[in-house]
């Protein structure tokens, strides 16, 4: 008599895979709506294929040279996924369970953790070569996320062979810049119903990381924009990302980019991105590097962007000869992050405290940088970790201005699942967990709220972290370096920040100069030069009185974006960046500032030049005068007119 699935009372998948199985034995075909309908599908698939649920598992017999070109075939997937797969395997403990890297043909590439923890039979198949699709495994994560090219969990018995129906297993598929699958991404471990939820959510997550860096990779020679409708989505694993090209024609987009926008990717490809912002592309590039980020009011949508890579090499400029092969990693953090010498410059007393900050670093204590808006307080502190013992370990850097205040706790510290509500499956390491063993860079620490600063206090005094929801305490091994613009005393002064944490913070200070009060403004324009493989260029002399006599009030940021603009519009064979490489917007700044309001600015910016002058060459009236090229009367005269 046939089985009615209406008059089932409960629906259990292991036990309803059970029964199917009982009756595909017994009538020799599979029941319908026993199965969830991708199982389903795959089962009937393993039919055809001609797979029986006894078949005996067999290893495919990859000889070393084949396993060794399979992964030179495959090497930029397995480089980007091996950070990846080392947080999944120290996630869900590498003891009880595998991490499983495979090709689009559901090949192993690689794995993590020890197979023979799973004990079961099947485990000896799980090694780089072995091919694990359906045709010949049946019914499996990795071979059914290869077919539907979607994630799948499969947990014990919904596999097709008997000899698999002990695992619990999660994939997911890792797809390129065009959307085509790549790969996929797998955890397996003994069959367990009750968590296979949270596994989905952890390897998701990291395929999503993985397809962000090989989109990131794969177009550094193109412009890279980074958007989501929630600015807390910057910076994570579901960020859009849009490649365009300098005349500004859309080049790819990953699966984020297109749900955020609500389009298909064969509808956006190759579109000018005007068609999606509304503005004109030089207009959009300007407003990302001058401002690094903007908001756009869509139709439909507010996005908030971010322009995540610009190009080092522009058109127009000739190709470097110099081979990058070797040390890349060495090259690239060189050409992306100045060293301290370069970012003290020919400024003494700036030189001295970064000195003073990169010994403090290396002897366990704080650091706190001050200053305005844009001095390159990031800049400094990845110099600093950069030059510093721990170079070769994380950096974590977090904005605590940027982070609405509800989340800065889970941020920084982590928590366990089931924290809160709204707690992602699997729980979150925290930022401090991250940084362990390398530097966390506490960006804004003047912005982090009262009630939050108590326990960050503790957590610097006993060196332990522990996620929200409890949980055994982390030893932490950390260099810390906090940055601000604003005045720490006065806050502790109006009770709105701790004495004791702002002590604990300022193990060395560092107090970095605004742009308009430096004298080695044409040092910082060539480095910005030769970091953006422009070193060959020449600045006008029109050009430089002008940036000599501006205010600058977005400091190095700011002119890190001028010049970026300005290479942006080089056009081919042009060696000078002159008044016609800047931008319309800057030109106006500076036309409006040549009023009075200009004149007040400019009056104060030289008596800073002369303090700063004075100051390095310490306090010898004619050796400024000879540096400045003014007289000493003229000295004398400016500084009482500042007294006055």
């Amino acid at each position: 008599m046939p089985y009615k699935l209406e008059q089932r009372i409960y629906s259990d998948p292991l036990h309803d895979a059970q029964r199917a199985r009982e009756r595909l034995l017994l009538e020799g075909e599979l029941p319908s709506g026993f199965l969830r309908a991708q199982i389903e599908a795959s089962w009937q698939r393993s039919l055809k294929a001609g797979v029986r649920f006894k078949d005996p598992l067999v290893a495919q017999q990859s000889s070393a040279c084949d396993v060794l070109e399979l992964k030179e075939n495959h090497q930029t997937l397995i480089s980007m996924a091996a950070p990846e797969m080392d947080h999944l395997s120290r996630q869900f403990n590498r003891d009880k369970g595998m991490v499983i890297l495979a090709n689009d043909q559901a090949t192993i590439l690689s794995l993590l953790g020890d197979r023979r923890s799973l004990k079961n039979a099947g485990s000896y198949a799980l090694e780089p070569g072995a091919c694990w699709s359906e045709d010949t495994h049946g019914t499996n994560a990795l071979g059914t996320a290869v077919v539907d090219a979607k994630p799948v969990m499969i947990n014990g018995t919904e596999h097709f062979l008997d000899g698999v129906s002990c695992f619990s297993c999660t994939s997911s598929p890792i797809m390129g810049v065009n959307g085509q699958l790549l790969g996929v991404l797998d955890l397996t471990t003994e069959a367990n119903e009750q968590h296979i939820q949270g596994n989905m959510s952890a390897v998701q997550l990291a395929a999503r990381n993985i397809e962000n860096r090989l989109f990131i990779s794969h177009f550094q020679e193109h412009v890279i924009i980074a958007f989501h409708s929630r600015s807390e989505y910057l910076h994570s694993a579901w960020q859009g990302l849009i490649a365009i090209d300098l005349e500004g024609n859309i080049l790819a987009l990953n699966e984020q980019a297109c749900q955020l926008l609500k389009k298909s990717r064969e509808n956006l490809l190759n579109l000018p991105i005007e068609t999606i912002t509304g503005q004109a592309p030089t207009v959009l590039l300007n407003q990302l590097l001058r401002n690094n980020g903007a908001t756009l009011q869509l139709r439909d949508v507010v996005l908030y962007c971010e322009l995540l890579h610009f190009p080092r090499q522009l058109k127009g400029l000739p190709a470097r000869k110099e081979s990058f092969a070797k040390d890349a990693k060495k090259l690239k953090r060189q050409a992306n992050h100045p060293s301290l010498q370069k970012v003290g410059a020919e400024h003494p007393r700036l030189a001295k405290a970064l000195r003073m900050a990169l010994k403090g670093i290396d002897h366990d204590l704080p650091v706190l940088l001050n200053g305005e808006t844009g001095t390159g307080k990031e800049v400094v502190a990845r110099a600093l970790h950069n030059q510093s013992q721990r170079a070769d370990k994380p950096f974590i850097a977090v904005n605590c201005a940027a982070i609405p205040e509800g989340l800065i706790e889970s941020e920084l510290f982590g928590y366990r699942e089931g924290a809160f509500t709204g707690s992602r499956k699997g729980g979150m390491v925290g930022r401090f967990q991250q940084a362990n063993s390398g530097t966390l860079f506490l960006d804004e620490i003047g912005d982090m709220p009262l009630a939050l600063q108590a326990r960050l206090l503790r957590v610097l005094q006993e060196r332990k972290v522990s996620p929200l929801g409890g949980g055994e305490e982390v030893d932490l091994d950390i260099a810390l370096i906090c940055a601000t613009h604003r005045d720490i005393k006065t806050l502790v002064k109006e009770d709105t920040f701790r004495e004791d944490l702002y002590y604990r913070l300022n193990g060395v200070g560092v107090q970095l100069p605004a742009l308009r009060a430096r004298s080695d403004l044409d040092v910082l324009i060539a480095d910005l030069l030769s970091r953006m493989g422009a070193a060959h260029l020449k600045i006008h002399d029109e050009v430089l009185a002008m940036f000599r006599q501006y205010a600058w009030p977005g400091n190095i940021r700011q002119l890190e974006m001028v010049m970026k603009a300005a290479l942006a519009f080089l056009d081919e064979g042009e060696k000078e960046i002159t008044i016609d490489h800047l931008t319309d917007d800057f030109i106006d700044e500076l036309n409006t500032n040549s009023s009075s309001g200009r004149a007040a600015t400019i009056k104060v910016t030289e008596l800073e030049l002369i303090r700063n002058t004075l100051e390095q060459c310490e306090g010898n009236v004619s050796a400024t005068a000879t540096k400045l090229g003014i007289s000493r009367a003229t000295i004398y005269r400016k500084l009482r007119e500042c007294e006055a």
